[in-house]
């Protein structure tokens, strides 16, 4: 391998090590609101996290509170379920580059006209994108946040994920995409992990948990 290379490698495990060390070290450093596992409850169902409560802060709100500008879209999956969404690419929490996706709190009924109204559309991989018009994305910024999704840029030890949270209250395990599902209810909180991939932790408030877990024992009914 050449100096040059050696360098870059060097460089980048560096890099990770110091990202990892901001997860793993305890303290008032980085922000703990920029921390996944600081999860407030400002009242009996309610969850806080990343500085936003899910229910009452507003998907605007995000914006501020990320210094980013998130991507408004609206998709309808292959069952037909339509869900408004604020995408960010990429965010910095605590040192480490991640990717955040908010759902809103907005009615079916006016989902649908969104729907209708909607610039273009196109084919994703898991159903359809359609663009939405100005009027309706500021509708979307409006609207309070449902549930946020949190995807960390470097892979994560189960064992850090014990540390912060706990032991899960139950396991469910997806042989389809050989996915496992840590579960907090107390929380709202979906941890997914799949072998050699990045952790997505899902946050809802817990009052809504259940809907995030129905389809999950479904698919694991199912391949059974």
């Amino acid at each position: 391998m050449s100096t040059e290379k050696k360098i870059y490698w060097g460089v980048g495990i560096f890099s990770v090590v110091i990202i990892l060390s901001s997860f793993l070290i305890p303290g008032d450093r980085p922000d703990k609101e920029d921390l996944p596992w600081h999860i407030e409850h400002p009242a009996p169902d309610t969850v806080k996290i990343f500085g936003l409560t899910l229910g009452q802060s507003k998907l605007g709100d995000a914006e501020m509170r990320f210094k980013e500008e998130g991507e408004p879209s609206l998709f309808k999956s292959p069952a037909g379920v339509l869900s408004a969404e604020l995408f960010f690419e990429q965010i910095n929490l605590a040192g480490l580059r991640s990717r955040v996706v908010l759902t809103a709190d907005i009615p079916e009924t006016e989902l649908k006209m969104m729907y209708e109204r909607g610039l273009r559309m196109a084919g994703t991989g898991s159903g359809k994108k359609i663009t939405l018009t100005p009027d309706d994305i500021a509708v979307l910024r409006k609207a309070a946040i449902g549930s946020l999704t949190y995807m960390p840029g470097v892979r994560v030890d189960e064992a850090l994920f014990l540390k912060r949270f706990g032991q899960p209250a139950q396991v469910i395990k997806e042989e389809k995409h050989a996915t496992t599902h840590w579960l907090y209810p107390q929380h709202g909180l979906d941890i997914s992990m799949g072998e050699g991939e990045k952790p997505v932790l899902q946050y809802v408030p817990p009052a809504a948990f259940d809907k995030l877990v129905k389809p999950l024992l479904a698919q694991t009914a199912s391949s059974n």
